[in-house]
């Protein structure tokens, strides 16, 4: 256990996109989104000074925690001895997690930099086989998109390739006088815990692109968004064409995608 009283504090550093939690409670509540249920290891992306990393380690669970910054692996393994040799001093997006987890199955959870918290889900749902349960904090809108449903400004990209594989919930909220420095925007916690049967109907590497290339002209009509699929007509006469892409249900998403799929293959 860390007495963090009297210790050497790790200075937040704005390239990082570092916001220290000092809320205990909070941290605890995080913790808490971990339901324990099919792995037997979690990593914790970013640690800091391990607000949250010791009521991981009060778990009947095996932490792991990767972190970029030299400062706060230093205060770690000085503070929290028995995690010591599962600190992963890495770049989360450029490291090879196979070289920890070999194949096994294994949770993430986190305070996410806000700065690269999208990017870090993209290569959660790369690495979805390996992974039943995701939770942690965000930016209030990244979460609040991460868990919405067609219809909402804020359905995106995100939204659908997430709940396609994922049953996503939007937790809670959490104010910036809770950190150190405060961001500027609240903050959201979210949990994904992976569908029972999470194998898609369609082809997965077409289905990513359909998504993105539909939000990426979010305003037209899909028929004008998948103009580069080159398309048969008789396709494009089909209604599913005349709606934009926040109209779509994820599971339209996947039919659309059967659609497109059948088409180039005609």
């Amino acid at each position: 256990m860390a007495n963090n009283s009297n210790q050497h504090q790790v200075k937040a550093k704005k390239h990082l996109g570092q916001h220290f939690l000092n809320d205990e409670s909070v941290a605890q509540d995080i913790a808490n989104t971990l339901t324990l249920n099919g792995y037997k290891s979690v990593l914790e992306i970013g640690p800091g000074m391990g607000v949250l990393t010791k009521y991981l380690l009060k778990k009947d669970i095996t932490t792991y925690v990767i972190e970029i910054d030299t400062e706060s692996v230093e205060y770690l393994q000085s503070n929290y001895l028995n995690l010591a040799p599962r600190i992963i001093e890495k770049d989360f997006l450029k490291y090879d997690l196979n070289e920890i987890f070999k194949g096994e199955p294994f949770a993430i959870i986190g305070n996410y930099p806000y700065n690269i918290s999208t990017q870090i889900v993209f290569k959660m749902l790369d690495m979805r086989d390996q992974i039943p349960e995701f939770s942690g904090m965000f930016q209030k809108e990244v979460a609040e998109r991460i868990c919405s449903k067609e219809g909402s400004k804020v359905y995106g990209i995100l939204s659908v390739l997430a709940q396609a594989y994922y049953d996503a919930e939007y937790l809670f909220t959490v104010p910036p006088n809770v950190f150190n420095p405060p961001p500027k925007v609240d903050s959201g916690v979210m949990r994904l815990i992976r569908k029972a049967d999470y194998s898609l109907p369609c082809d997965d590497a077409l289905f990513f692109k359909v998504v993105k290339a539909a939000f990426q002209q979010r305003r037209k009509t899909i028929r004008n968004s998948l103009k580069t699929f080159n398309l048969s007509d008789n396709l494009k006469a089909n209604s599913i064409f005349d709606k934009r892409p926040e109209q779509l249900s994820v599971q339209q998403f996947i039919e659309l995608t059967q659609l497109v799929e059948n088409d180039i293959k005609a």
